[in-house]
């Protein structure tokens, strides 16, 4: 899940519909509301959390401070303008990247895994022979020995998440929480079951195992 912070609702909305698009959960909110929510979100709440879009605001550095006291997750700024002291004031302010609009979402997808990458330096692999499952994180369908293996979005998501979260037990909350969203409640969060399920089913098939170690309760 994607948080969008901005003071006009333009913007918010227009980059939520574009995460819609690509099958990715997001959550528009102006700073004021963002702060409130960082406040009250539980450790759940933003390990759901895969990055954070800034708009041009009064309080953006500040607000950027207080996600990383709170989050690891990229925190990307849009700039409005092309401006060398503005840039290199917001990477002072430990902000991972700045992208000038319009910039697609596919782009900040890409982006903000690259910076996971980076910061989490972990394979990307859940194969035990790495070369095998190659997974990538700007929509494309992974790959098993070269050969595409295509996915419906959500188990495409769903990949993408284990294989960021690697070596990690994760609940079914959370996955559920990533992939449909904090707020979402017009999906069980069952349906997660039926997902993982379909997903191994495709995986083992191709990879001749199951990479995926489930765990009860």
């Amino acid at each position: 899940m994607y948080i969008v912070v901005d003071e006009r609702q333009m913007v918010t909305a227009a980059y939520v519909a574009g995460f819609d698009r690509e099958g990715v959960s997001s959550l528009g909110l102006f700073a004021g509301e963002f702060q409130d929510w960082l406040k009250a979100a539980s450790s759940a709440d933003l390990d759901a959390v895969q990055g954070f879009l800034l708009g041009d605001f009064q309080d953006r550095i500040a607000c950027a401070e207080t996600i990383r006291r709170h989050s690891r997750a990229p925190i990307i700024a849009l700039s409005e303008i092309r401006s060398l002291e503005q840039t290199l004031e917001l990477f002072t302010a430990r902000f991972d990247d700045v992208v000038r609009k319009p910039v697609h979402v596919r782009e900040i997808l890409a982006r903000s895994e690259a910076i996971w990458r980076r910061v989490n330096a972990a394979s990307q692999t859940l194969s035990a022979a790495p070369e095998r499952l190659k997974v990538y994180f700007d929509g494309r369908d992974p790959e098993i020995d070269g050969t595409s293996l295509p996915l419906p979005r959500r188990e495409r998501h769903i990949l993408e998440y284990l294989v960021r979260n690697k070596g990690r037990r994760l609940t079914k909350a959370q996955i559920f929480n990533a992939i449909y969203g904090i707020y979402s409640n017009d999906v069980e969060e069952s349906v997660i079951e039926g997902h993982v399920s379909k997903l191994r089913k495709k995986l083992r098939a191709s990879l001749g195992h199951d990479p995926i170690e489930a765990k009860r309760y």
